[in-house]
């Protein structure tokens, strides 16, 4: 009974993601951030319920992905194109520009699943972090007071390269920095504590407002620390 534990906490996962999908789909962006976002916590459970209770299996790593592709991927799909209708973009173009994100969820996820290398970084942007990408957007759009991210949310032209954007970093063989930490020293975790500062910083100053900067503060690090990393620079083994 204890090993189906994992497996159950994907499933809500899941749940989550199909709920998100329902709330887009209807107009309710901010639910459908939030279900996401309930998402994100649940699969980060699932994995630490696994490690906790021994209960690995290749069923539940496959399942893990299923319930991705749906929370990271068609979820955050189905809010990008509301953004885009809602804004005047015609329902065929802003189909096939909303469809990028869970496409490139998913063959994300499937090369994920057969790459060894991905223990301590990632090779491309992990779908949790596209899709709260998005869900950064929505959020600062609709709980804070700058006018800024309801220009961001209601430009058509924005959301559209934002998806293609996502997408693209989806699939680059760029190496994107774990927030896991091996350990807690400085050395090796030089680009997670730099985003650690970084992201408790921004969250001090502008609060809600600050979650776009944060996603795009973690995507600079990790382009910077992978540069240096080419050119030989001591940046860490992340």
């Amino acid at each position: 009974m204890i090993k189906h534990i994992p497996n159950s906490i994907t499933l809500l996962n899941l749940v989550s993601g199909f709920a998100a999908t329902i709330y887009a789909i209807n107009g309710y962006n901010e639910y459908a951030a939030f279900c996401i976002m309930a998402g994100a916590l649940l699969d980060f459970s699932d994995g630490f319920a696994a490690r906790l209770l021994k209960a690995y299996s290749d069923l539940g790593k496959d399942l893990d992905s299923l319930a991705d592709v749906v929370t990271f991927g068609v979820a955050p799909g189905a809010i990008v194109l509301n953004l885009l209708t809602s804004g005047g973009l015609d329902s065929v173009p802003a189909f096939i520009i909303a469809s990028l994100i869970p496409a490139a969820s998913a063959l994300r996820l499937a090369k994920f699943n057969n790459d060894t290398t991905q223990a301590t970084s990632f090779r491309g942007l992990a779908t949790p972090a596209s899709a709260f990408t998005v869900v950064s957007v929505v959020i600062a759009s609709a709980y804070t007071d700058y006018q800024l991210f309801d220009a961001m949310a209601g430009s058509p032209w924005f959301i559209a390269l934002l998806s293609i954007f996502l997408a693209v970093m989806m699939l680059i063989n760029t190496r994107m920095f774990s927030l896991k930490f091996a350990s807690l020293g400085w050395k090796g975790n030089e680009d997670r504590w730099l985003f650690a500062a970084v992201a408790v910083l921004l969250l001090l100053i502008l609060k809600l407002a600050s979650l776009p900067l944060i996603m795009a503060a973690y995507i600079i690090i990790s382009v910077i620390f992978n540069l240096l990393r080419r050119h030989g620079a001591p940046a860490g083994d992340a």
